[in-house]
């Protein structure tokens, strides 16, 4: 419906998710107004998109379930912060199935590389406890990467 309204919330999203970076490196904490403003402006950006209701919208809706459910497994056994699993749900509604999955290899990726540097530097550093991973900064940076792929390759 709206290339510019689209376009401007998916910079609001963005600047989003480096704020959930800012917080979680900081306090090791995403605020849930951050991930309440993830989830709900995604509301406005399926109608500037020209997402259909059905099936458009439930499908997004299920996705994000879906990854809520998975995801809150892994915080049920201690792998995963709260916050974590809040903002992967929030930000699964903004994203189609494909970029979704690109998504989670990227922050799989990214959160193997910062959690081996959080061990490496605990292990310097004579620590023994296990490490408090940010792991938010790896699901912002899949994040952020995916949305990137929208404006870095529309010409190909």
């Amino acid at each position: 419906m709206s290339a510019g309204l689209s376009t401007f919330l998916l910079m609001l999203l963005a600047a989003l998710l480096l704020a959930c970076c800012w917080f979680d490196w900081r306090s090791r904490i995403i605020p849930n107004g951050l991930n309440a403003a993830i989830a709900l402006l995604a509301i406005p950006f399926w109608w500037a998109a020209g997402l259909a209701l059905w099936p458009d919208i439930a499908l997004q809706i299920g996705l994000a379930v879906a990854v809520f459910a998975i995801f809150a497994l892994a915080f049920a056994i201690g792998a995963m912060g709260g916050g974590d699993v809040k903002l992967l749900g929030a930000l699964a509604l903004w994203l189609p199935w494909q970029a979704l999955l690109a998504m989670l290899v990227i922050m799989s990726i990214a959160g193997g590389v910062l959690t081996l540097g959080f061990v490496v530097a605990g292990r310097i550093a004579g620590r023994t406890e296990r490490p408090e991973i940010p792991y938010g900064l790896a699901i912002a940076f899949g994040g952020l990467w995916v949305l990137s792929e929208r404006f870095l390759y529309q010409f190909g």
